[in-house]
């Protein structure tokens, strides 16, 4: 009869320790996780793994999602970002704005219904969007070694509609 309760303490002890020593950070528990669904494959890109990072503080929460994307020496990066940082980001996106040099561009102006500030950078074919998803969420798409035009084919591949969705969540 000892021999048993000893075994049955035993795996009640390697289940207990089992269900303790589980990752910390499981994505199913983290804000962020909304978003990781959402970063599509795009063809011809070779897509890194999407991550992300949920902070709480008195008074101040961010959550950050991204996908980062490679083709050749090319580089496309999609990220959401919600909070006090995302607000401040979105000011451009608020005030019509058109610089236009040789070098590049920074325009206000909309992009499938949403309000965007877009650069681009002619000499180094980099720049990005900023996608205004609400108050304080936006979405950006920022490329290198591809053109403005293919950049915004490729960032209009993303549901926006569905990300703007789930930062309401």
């Amino acid at each position: 009869m000892a021999g048993v309760r000893r075994r049955d303490c035993v795996i009640l002890a390697g289940l207990v320790g089992a269900w303790l020593l589980q990752p910390v950070g499981a994505n199913a528990d983290q804000a962020f996780a909304r978003f990781l669904p959402l970063f599509v494959d795009l063809d011809g890109w070779q897509g890194n793994k999407p991550d992300g990072v949920s902070m709480d503080m008195p008074g101040n929460s961010m959550t950050s999602a991204k996908r980062d994307y490679t083709r050749g020496s090319s580089q496309l990066h999609a990220t959401v970002l919600m909070g006090p940082a995302a607000a401040g980001a979105l000011a451009p996106t608020k005030t019509p704005m058109n610089i236009e040099t040789g070098e590049g561009h920074m325009i206000t102006t909309t992009l499938n219904g949403f309000p965007a500030t877009k650069t681009y950078n002619i000499p180094q074919k980099s720049g990005a969007f900023l996608i205004a998803l609400g108050p304080s969420a936006l979405f950006t798409v920022s490329y290198i070694g591809i053109s403005e035009d293919d950049a915004l084919a490729l960032a209009s591949k993303f549901d926006w509609k569905a990300i703007q969705a789930a930062t309401q969540k």
